[in-house]
């Protein structure tokens, strides 16, 4: 789920956005107030392209407004629910695909922040005019996937998210943030206090603003605060098994917040 640890690279690449890398493959990327700013990259295969590629959508769509932007468009159904995450909800789709129809329509980007997330809301959520949004994030703020930031920020972001889904007559379905006892792509960070203590603030906040809430955490974790055996591939990532613990909490959830689907 990490994207470079040189974070000092991608903010001097930012700085001077239309300065290329050496070697950079992607330099007549358009750049400024452009028709068509997603161009086809598609992700190479080695590991240095794959890194040179990552550096150059980190830099030119932090968001990555990109990724779903053909499938936006391409959406006829009416959209219930989006569910707006991280690669624990990208992972989602390929795990269970049956989930996802009837309205169902995941928007999980691996390795992405709040916010990453706050900054494609609109386009991959607002825009498509859904009936309610599943929110989960935390997990890679906690890893710290683009750098430091505090608690009450991470919390300032997901809390934008939802009252900007509250502010188009969205409703809101907060989810815990799973549990994990260690990252393997961060292997210094100790996650489960700030997994507990960002859980606490989920549930709080949702209940003071009428939200739903659903706790994958307390179905997924061990008395520990790690992942139950079998239930993830790496100690973070659900297994199918895993994702079945969870898909009857979502479905409840759903329910709880639009009703039983028609």
């Amino acid at each position: 789920m990490r994207y470079l640890p040189l974070l000092a690279v991608l903010c001097a690449s930012a700085a001077s956005a239309q300065t290329s890398v050496p070697g950079d493959p992607h330099a007549a990327d358009p750049v400024g107030i452009v028709a068509d700013p997603c161009p086809a990259h598609p992700k190479p295969a080695d590991k240095a392209g794959w890194q040179m590629w990552n550096l150059h959508m980190m830099t030119r769509d932090y968001g990555q407004l990109c990724r779903y932007a053909a499938q936006n468009a391409a959406l006829k159904e009416p959209v219930r629910v989006v569910f707006m995450g991280d690669s624990i909800t990208d992972n989602w789709i390929g795990a269970d695909a049956t989930l996802f129809t009837g309205g169902l329509v995941d928007r999980g980007i691996s390795g992405q922040t709040t916010p990453q997330m706050l900054v494609r809301f609109r386009r991959d959520v607002i825009d498509l005019h859904p009936q309610a949004v599943h929110i989960m994030a935390g997990t890679n703020d906690i890893a710290g996937n683009t750098g430091a930031a505090t608690m009450e920020t991470v919390q300032g972001n997901i809390a934008s998210m939802a009252e900007m889904a509250r502010a188009h007559g969205i409703k809101v379905i907060l989810a815990s943030i799973p549990p994990a006892a260690a990252f393997p792509w961060s292997p210094d960070k100790r996650p489960v206090p700030q997994i507990a203590a960002m859980n606490a603030w989920l549930r709080g906040y949702a209940r003071a603003n009428g939200f739903t809430y659903v706790d994958y955490h307390a179905a997924l974790t061990t008395p520990a605060g790690g992942m139950k055996p079998g239930l993830a591939s790496d100690g973070v990532h659900p297994t199918p098994a895993g994702y079945a613990v969870m898909r009857p909490l979502a479905l409840a959830a759903i329910a709880s917040s639009l009703g039983p689907r028609k």
